[in-house]
């Protein structure tokens, strides 16, 4: 993936006239898509969207994390809408809002442009067909992350002309089986893992796991299953015995990673951005994000993840001393934050945002099990996940005891826990709590019927009279 930033970046110029102009886009894609080498460098920029870029702007999140119960807004108050998704007083006008609709939809638009022209090149079949399966498997993590956030949307498979791109929302079950299907093709073209020099781009394991997603979000427990197997079969996957070689530079792409974006530091706006947004102020951040107590306390005593994913008091910072005063919680985030001598510019730093995890499917498969009630056969994934921690664990003999209950609702609670801990500030937490219809009553401010979802931009309301606003905005 390091090689498609690379390329993006030389390319970026005639492709973000492709991304911005949508007749453009339609008079002159047939004229670009002439060599494979066009359709690989189109390719390439349908990854950019991915990035938490400066340029890119992606408050994905703040929807995730700020509107949940790990985090409260902090900061010096320069981005509003971010403090109007603590608070639930967001409006169909909140900036961030608008800026992820267009951020994903330009995505979309180039998986589209790359899936229409690919087919008329004059190329190696084997190779056509692994653009299609990377191209097929961007567009569907696009439309996943926009249904999470949105709800239903519209949607399209071809790039659409621009008289017709004032079309009605489509529900979002029909949106996840487009992903589903587009998944499943798309695991049958693309590769078990890339070779070294194209880490990062969408692999066969990536594509089931995606699917494995959409299915869990419409609580279609067998079909979970079916998929997380999918992943488990394909034997590359593996819990790393160190935790947090999850979120260091030198340990990125590793036996856990299953999908994960790629950031590089090259001060050139493809850099994670959340290294300064998510630090403290004491520590040249902007304090985004803060930690809340009630977070902390979900650990388990002696579960080193803890130390993993929060700083406390005189807890070691990155080679300073953490104390209270770094935080209005008195706790910060650590994950995907780096030492300053790594990166050459604080909002330009190259840890990569693992979007999908190996202990991740193991958890996905916990929970359908358990909904299934086959209570038993879910304390095999959940061991797993635990196990990997308890070893890291100040008294291994004694912390994070396993889970060996018979009993439904406590498994079910026991899962519900272990994602917490487990994936903390990975940008789970707020869509979990919905997708359990607990948000309302973990929440405050959250009101059951509206804020399951976020406000379509105002914006593009206006841009498209079909469209119709979610309820209560």
């Amino acid at each position: 993936m390091r090689s498609i930033i690379f390329t993006f970046l030389i390319i970026f110029a005639s492709c973000q006239g492709i991304l911005d102009k949508e007749p453009i886009a339609i008079l002159d894609s047939g004229s670009f898509f002439q060599t494979e080498e066009d359709a690989v460098q189109a390719l390439n920029a349908a990854y950019q969207p991915l990035l938490f870029s400066s340029e890119n702007g992606n408050f994905y999140w703040a929807f995730a994390e700020v509107s949940s119960d790990e985090a409260i807004t902090g900061g010096d108050g320069s981005r509003p809408g971010i403090a109007e998704m603590d608070a639930f007083t967001y409006t169909p006008r909140t900036e961030e809002f608008n800026t992820f609709w267009k951020l994903q939809y330009a995505g979309i638009t180039q998986c589209n442009l790359v899936l229409d022209h690919v087919q008329d090149i004059d190329m190696a079949e084997n190779r056509r067909n692994q653009i299609i399966g990377e191209a097929l498997f961007l567009r569907s993590w696009y439309y996943f992350l926009l249904v999470q956030v949105f709800g239903d949307v519209p949607l399209f498979t071809t790039v659409a002309p621009p008289d017709q791109l004032k079309v009605p929302r489509a529900p979002k079950t029909l949106i996840f089986a487009q992903i589903e299907a587009d998944c499943e093709r798309a695991a049958g073209y693309l590769p078990g893992q890339q070779p070294a020099g194209e880490t990062g781009r969408a692999t066969r394991g990536a594509a089931y796991a995606l699917a494995a997603k959409a299915f869990l979000y419409e609580k279609n427990w067998e079909k979970t299953l079916e998929y997380t197997a999918k992943v488990k079969a394909l034997g590359w996957y593996a819990l790393m015995p160190d935790y947090e070689d999850n979120f260091r530079k030198n340990t990125q792409n590793n036996a856990e990673s299953v999908w994960e974006i790629q950031h590089t530091n090259l001060e050139l706006g493809v850099g994670n951005f959340l290294n300064q947004w998510w630090a403290s102020k004491k520590y040249e951040g902007y304090g985004f994000a803060e930690v809340t107590e009630e977070y902390v306390l979900a650990f388990e005593a002696d579960d080193p993840r803890r130390k993993f994913t929060v700083a406390m008091n005189n807890d070691d910072y990155f080679g300073v001393v953490y104390k209270n005063s770094f935080s209005a919680t008195k706790y910060s985030v650590r994950k995907y934050l780096q030492p300053k001598d790594e990166v050459t510019q604080k909002a330009d730093g190259d840890i990569n945002y693992t979007a999908i995890r190996y202990a991740e499917i193991l958890l996905w498969e916990a929970e359908a099990l358990a909904e299934l009630g086959r209570v038993q056969e879910a304390q095999a994934p959940l061991e797993q996940v635990r196990a990997r921690a308890r070893a890291q664990a100040g008294d291994p003999l004694t912390a994070l005891p396993a889970i060996t209950t018979s009993d439904q609702q406590v498994m079910r609670d026991a899962v519900r826990h272990e994602r917490r801990v487990e994936l903390g500030f990975e940008l789970h937490r707020f869509f979990d709590l919905v997708r359990w219809g607990i948000a309302a009553q973990t929440l405050p401010g959250f009101e059951a019927g509206k804020h399951e979802v976020f406000p379509l931009p105002q914006t593009e309301m206006d841009l498209n009279p079909a469209l119709i606003q979610n309820l209560n905005y």
